[in-house]
């Protein structure tokens, strides 16, 4: 068994917990229509974005996608700033202007986040090569779903990738749906990772709900990438607990949802936060009481963001143009 330390651990958990506590407390208001964007939750793959930024620097750039929560908060992203750009009001992090799916905090490294699929992958092979051409060493990560899997652009990049040698992780969260479509409809071969192989990338295919696993996979890409080693590829079998926008596509069902109840119910006894709980408790890495107190600091950090958004002017309407290039 791999040695982590309990500050690291607890790390781990942190964030996960503050990424499940951020989405779940959006539920009811966007239920009762305080707010109003479009959220797609991040609930059930935290693992993912949690494990990936672990490895991270906060020098190091990320690229997300329309569900973007959990990537904004794990690479150090404001809860105040997050909550209140998707309240938009003017103490988001785009000002209010970009809502859930506009989220951005240069100063952390998160580049940016997209709604359009497959949007911002070609951004961050561009990250990439800037950071190449400078001899930094930096690296970029580029979050997408599987359905981008479906777009050109996406191999693109990989070939240019590779043929430049960039220091990038493509890292595919694939759970196993493309809005309501399931994987098997849209593709001959669910083994996402191999289309990395044509353009001799390093691919690997992990257990997107184990965030060591995903972190130790990522940690030694990054070793990699910042030796020139790369890009390297990552498809991340995981799943997503609420609906594909908003919280009731399946969970308070709904007819746009077509899962079945019995996988959803087998991917919910797989759910990565509470694998980690007994993970950390079974090796007796971390006890109960310092999970319930992770919980509660998290559970407080989220209600007073509410309370922070809530609190914040909307946008100026004489403001509208600003921030807008022309």
């Amino acid at each position: 068994m791999i040695k982590y330390s309990r500050e690291f651990l607890e790390q781990l958990y942190r964030t996960m917990v503050r990424i499940r506590f951020c989405e779940e407390s959006l539920v009811e208001p966007i239920l009762r229509g305080e707010i109003r964007c479009p959220c797609h939750l991040y609930s059930g793959e935290e693992a993912v974005a949690t494990g990936i930024c672990a490895a991270l620097t906060e020098r190091d750039y990320i690229f997300s996608t329309h569900r973007s929560h959990g990537h904004f908060l794990a690479k150090g992203g404001s809860m105040n700033e997050l909550i209140a750009e998707i309240y938009c009001r003017e103490s988001g992090c785009s000002r209010g202007r970009g809502g859930s799916m506009h989220l951005i905090d240069l100063h952390k490294g998160m580049i940016g986040s997209v709604p359009i699929v497959a949007g911002t992958i070609s951004l961050a092979l561009g990250a990439a090569l800037a950071v190449s051409i400078q001899r930094k060493k930096q690296v970029t990560v580029s979050f997408f779903g599987d359905g981008a899997t479906g777009e050109g652009v996406l191999y693109e990049s990989l070939n240019f990738a590779s043929l430049k040698k960039l220091p990038m992780i493509f890292a595919c969260e694939n759970n196993l749906y493309a809005t309501h479509m399931p994987i098997q409809d849209c593709r001959v071969s669910n083994d996402i990772y191999r289309i990395a192989e044509p353009f001799c990338i390093e691919s690997h295919v992990v257990n997107g709900n184990d965030v060591l696993e995903v972190y130790d996979v990522a940690r030694r890409a990054v070793e990699k990438c910042r030796q020139g080693l790369g890009p390297i590829f990552f498809e991340l079998r995981t799943y997503r607990l609420r609906g594909h926008v908003g919280p009731d596509d399946n969970i308070q069902g709904t007819h746009t949802d077509i899962r079945p109840k019995e996988e959803v119910e087998s991917w919910i006894r797989r759910d990565p936060i509470k694998a980690f709980e007994d993970y950390v408790t079974e090796y007796h890495l971390l006890d109960k009481q310092a999970l319930r107190d992770i919980q509660r600091a998290a559970e407080i950090e989220v209600a007073e963001a509410h309370t922070f958004a809530k609190r914040s002017p909307m946008p100026d309407q004489k403001e509208l143009m600003y921030y807008v290039f022309k």
